[in-house]
């Protein structure tokens, strides 16, 4: 049986002859999505708002992750994928399909857009296993720990980054993340954060960078210029050598970040890249700023920035730190509004507030942790939009003589009861929450559908979305049954999912009509 909307899981994992022996694990959860809202350079070129407004999915291994972005309907489908438990080398695979590009022993988000992946429940590790961004938009990653990327020794992952950015990407928020290593490049790992080949409007937030020898890079090379409009901001750094960031060529923004323990360089601006610097405490660390091994020079403006214990190298041909008084030697004009806590509370706002598992607290701009609101996986109805209408619709009921389909069902309950005109025979969900849908062989136009309770189940059922089973599309959003209005709509499949319910739902028809 397929799964209903743009998932259609079942069937890619049939394909893949997937199944519980891999540990795949979807379900459809009561609560989902990102919380908050995109920060920094991420919120420019039309923002990024990964998978919302589409359908959230669960997954427990690296292969289900897989599956969810192949069973889309196209590789533009929203999606929001909540992951929970350890993703690693052994239950990670690769997943074919029309709606994905993924592969072996690493998650591949590659040629698509509009996907959010977050840890919830008892948190998301991806162990010795990367993420890798290429060719994609609009992506949020948010709630995970990615630890132990090798470049190489046994197992290697994504060219030993723990999440690496690729060839043409743009709209990325990192968020609440806990990037971490053992060592440096001779114990075989490389960066934890990096991002080359014309990679834009990504933003870094509220993460933990740690125990590593590379934090992570902007430009793989003197003469790759193409990125740039990157903002790191309430981040921890501890204990890395180099690289917090590298930046070559492109505008950052650097604020609001606690830095402990930077063995060799910090922030290391070149070839041309201009460094906005606000704000950070550096702590215990040596040459915090500076153009580092290379004569090409790179550029800074600085303000309100505390150094604690750092040294500094004297300048050289290829060395020309910015301490130990650092001044600016560039103006960066920054597009977006944000709050600067001041530098003296960092290291305590940010202890609290950074890495996966923290809560998702953010500051309040006063140097205070506060939780935001959660971001709806589906659009607040606009004031417009039509809500359930009382008056029976007329005309002719489109879901006698179609198909039905749904994501699970009670016992003693059918899929076609809601199409028989019989008000005697009814669906109800195999719990408290799901979907029902009504499908025909060719595209059919609906602009408005019925949703009838069966005697004795009125008003259990709570929130719901009608969303186009072609596409994806949520078409309108409310609560409680009736007769719901959505924009006239030619598809072949329109789905009804209960997201929230006081008992148990009881749908005895969904009908559907032209007008």
């Amino acid at each position: 049986m397929r799964r209903p909307v743009a998932l259609r899981l079942n069937a890619a994992l049939a394909t893949m002859a997937l199944a519980a022996a891999t540990g795949v694990v979807m379900s459809m959860p009561e609560a989902s999505a990102a919380t908050g809202t995109a920060t920094g350079y991420a919120t420019q070129n039309g923002g990024t708002t990964g998978g919302a407004g589409g359908q959230t999915v669960r997954a427990t291994t690296g292969t289900a992750i897989h599956a969810a972005l192949c069973g889309r309907a196209s590789s533009s489908t929203p999606i929001t994928i909540e992951v929970e438990g350890t993703i690693n080398h052994g239950n990670t695979a690769k997943v074919s399909g029309n709606s994905c590009n993924t592969a072996d022993g690493v998650i591949e988000l590659k040629q698509i857009s509009n996907v959010t992946i977050v840890g919830v429940g008892g948190g998301a590790v991806f162990d010795q296993l990367g993420i890798h961004i290429r060719e994609a938009s609009n992506i949020i990653i948010q709630n995970v720990t990615v630890r132990n990327v090798k470049k190489s020794g046994s197992p290697t992952s994504n060219g030993g980054d723990a999440i690496g950015m690729e060839s043409d990407v743009r709209n990325v928020w990192v968020d609440h993340a806990t990037l971490e290593a053992s060592g440096g490049e001779s114990e075989g790992f490389d960066g934890l954060f990096d991002m080359k080949d014309n990679t834009q409007y990504v933003t870094l937030s509220y993460s933990i960078l740690r125990n590593s020898g590379r934090g992570g890079l902007v430009g793989s090379s003197e003469t790759e210029l193409s990125n740039g409009f990157i903002t790191y901001h309430h981040n921890l750094y501890e204990n890395i050598d180099s690289r917090t960031p590298l930046l070559r060529g492109g505008i950052a923004h650097i604020y609001n970040n606690y830095y402990v323990k930077l063995n060799e360089s910090g922030i290391n601006s070149r070839a041309g890249a201009r460094a906005k610097v606000d704000n950070n405490y550096f702590k215990d660390s040596k040459d915090v700023l500076g153009t580092f091994y290379t004569d090409a020079a790179g550029y800074w403006q600085v303000s309100g920035n505390t150094f604690d214990n750092v040294t500094w190298s004297t300048p050289g041909s290829e060395n020309n730190p910015a301490g130990p008084n650092p001044q600016s030697n560039t103006t960066v004009s920054i597009p977006y509004s944000y709050n600067l806590d001041a530098a003296s509370c960092v290291p305590d706002i940010v202890t609290q507030t950074a890495g996966a598992n923290k809560g998702l607290q953010v500051s309040n701009g006063n140097c205070s942790p506060q939780t935001p609101t959660p971001t709806p996986t589906t659009p607040t109805p606009d004031p417009t939009t039509p809500t359930p209408d009382p008056t029976q619709p007329s005309g002719t009921n489109l879901s006698i003589g179609a198909g039905s389909d749904g994501s699970g069902k009670a016992g003693g309950t059918s899929f076609g009861n809601v199409r028989d005109g019989d008000m005697s025979t009814y669906w109800s969900p195999a719990g408290s929450t799901g979907s029902i849908s009504i499908k025909w062989a060719s595209a059919t136009a609906v602009s408005r559908i019925n949703i009838r309770e069966a005697s004795g189940s009125e008003g259990s059922i709570g929130s719901w979305r009608v969303i186009n089973g072609d596409t994806g599309a949520v078409l309108t959003s409310g609560s409680g049954a009736g007769v719901i209005a959505v924009p006239r709509t030619s598809l072949s499949k329109i789905t009804f999912e209960i997201t929230g319910s006081t008992g148990t739902p009881k749908i005895a028809e969904y009908e559907t009509y032209a007008g």
